[in-house]
């Protein structure tokens, strides 16, 4: 096992919150392997990259030499988590608990090392839980504590609806710490409640309390709202590669930048040097974004995979554009320019409001980068795809 610095460098890229992490480095000093827990409710049976940012990062725990506790949470999908809801969860049947459970095991085996992996259920100790432990349990928080969670809170001050039940969650929650003895736990940044009444009820029960682990919520292909199958923006774990490589390269070049930081694990520092190189010209934003692609896919599908998504990418999308382009000799035009004025000196457009429209409507690419400010100065060469609008494809000569 590394040393507890080198272990801490490693597992806090692409965190939010470690908290706190003192205690963090003060368990790693022991030299004991830690307890590290992650909690999954099967309330749908598909996962998709947004649940593999933590599970990523279990993975690096695992080579570290720490014992992954992967918690099914089939007792509390009865109550639903109300992190981020705005109203109650609808009920799921045991069936359905069941088969949404089994589905599981594939897809975190496709990240974590299954061998190295112990799987427990929290219907194990809830199930048996009697109504003087419930009591014990609830006199642990106080009814301040758990309303004064903005998700409660917010609900209560609209006058929606909150079932008492739900007020319970994060207590059961935070009681599966303190039957597995947790010394980490992790999760997204919408379960920081939970993770933190884990610590609360580890100390009323005289135990260590875990450290808690927090990680940013993956925007989804859409670049606005976080990966989901409900707003159909999400990239599932069980989708063909070649699929998976196209949602990918569809997404902003910033974005995959955070792809990057949070599948990846590439430090800020180096992500900042890649930004310096396109930025000057020495490294092409399409080949880099062509790179962190096949990079995820290799990481959560298979390299084989990954060569193959690449290649039908450039089959289907690019070769295809170029087939269909329009060939311009430029000259008198320096690069780089006015994107205004490479557009009508090409021929892409006829005025400068119609580049404007294009612009603003997010129809103009320059090499499949899209161009987002009409005052933009860009580069180009000969060979340069110039895209401008759905129809009107130019290459440069």
């Amino acid at each position: 096992m590394i040393s507890p610095e080198e272990q801490i460098k490693t597992l806090q890229v692409g965190t939010e919150q470690i908290l706190p992490k003192e205690e963090l480095r003060k368990k790693l000093k022991r030299g004991k392997p830690l307890i590290v827990k992650f909690g999954a409710d099967p309330t749908a049976p598909d996962l998709h990259l947004g649940h593999a940012v933590v599970l990523s990062k279990l993975r690096q725990f695992q080579d570290l030499g720490h014992k992954i506790v992967f918690l099914i949470g089939d007792f509390t999908t009865k109550i639903g988590d109300p992190s981020g809801r705005s109203k109650t969860r609808p009920p799921l049947s045991d069936k359905e608990i069941k088969q949404n459970a089994e589905t599981y095991f594939t897809q975190v085996a496709k990240i974590l090392d299954p061998k190295k992996t112990e799987i427990v259920y929290n219907s194990t100790w809830l199930n048996k839980m009697m109504l003087s432990d419930i009591l014990k349990l609830l006199g642990k928080v106080t009814v301040a504590r758990i309303i004064e969670r903005e998700d409660f809170k917010n609900r209560l001050d609209k006058n929606l609806p909150l079932g008492s039940h739900e007020l319970l969650y994060p207590l059961l929650q935070g009681y599966d710490s303190v039957e597995l003895k947790a010394d980490l736990e992790l999760g997204g940044s919408d379960q920081t409640f939970n993770l933190l009444m884990g610590r609360h009820l580890q100390e009323q029960y005289d135990q260590e309390p875990q450290v808690v682990m927090t990680f940013p919520l993956l925007e989804g292909t859409d670049g606005v709202e976080k990966m989901s199958k409900s707003y159909n923006n999400y990239i599932g774990l069980f989708e063909t590669a070649e699929n998976a490589f196209g949602k990918l390269m569809s997404i902003s070049d910033d974005l995959m930048f955070r792809y990057s930081l949070l599948l990846l694990h590439t430090s800020n520092e180096e992500i900042e040097k890649q930004k310096k190189e396109i930025a000057s010209g020495s490294l092409h934003p399409m080949d880099h974004k062509k790179k962190i692609a096949h990079t995820i896919v290799t990481k959560f599908w298979s390299k084989e995979e990954a060569d193959k998504g690449l290649e039908h990418f450039k089959s289907i999308f690019q070769k295809k554009d170029y087939e269909q382009a329009t060939e311009v000799k430029v000259s008198g035009l320096e690069s780089p320019c006015w994107i205004v004025d490479l557009l009508k000196t090409t021929g892409a457009v006829t005025t400068s409001s119609q580049a404007k429209q294009l612009i603003e409507a997010g129809a103009v690419t320059i090499d499949d980068v899209k161009v987002a400010d009409f005052k933009a100065t860009v580069k180009w060469k000969a060979g340069s795809i110039i895209k401008a609008g759905k129809k009107k494809i130019i290459k440069i000569s």
